[in-house]
């Protein structure tokens, strides 16, 4: 299973935002969210994996790996 983002247009186009070779037909599920793409969300989800994929955060996150 896999999530990826996409914006629909006013007559319903479904445009994803990344490529992706599923093997096979596959079926999906779309969930229309209340925002717009131009409210500036969807502009900042890029700078989340530059952010959040550093040593420095994998250090501060790693007690939360350990097992009990």
């Amino acid at each position: 299973m896999k999530t990826v983002e996409a914006v629909i247009d006013e007559q319903g186009n479904v445009k994803l935002l990344e490529s992706i070779r599923p093997a096979g037909r596959r079926r999906a599920l779309v969930t229309i969210l209340e925002e717009s793409p131009d409210d500036g969300a969807c502009l900042s989800e890029g700078a989340i994996p530059a952010d959040w994929n550093r040593p420095e955060e994998d250090d501060a996150w790693a007690h939360l790996r350990q097992a009990p």
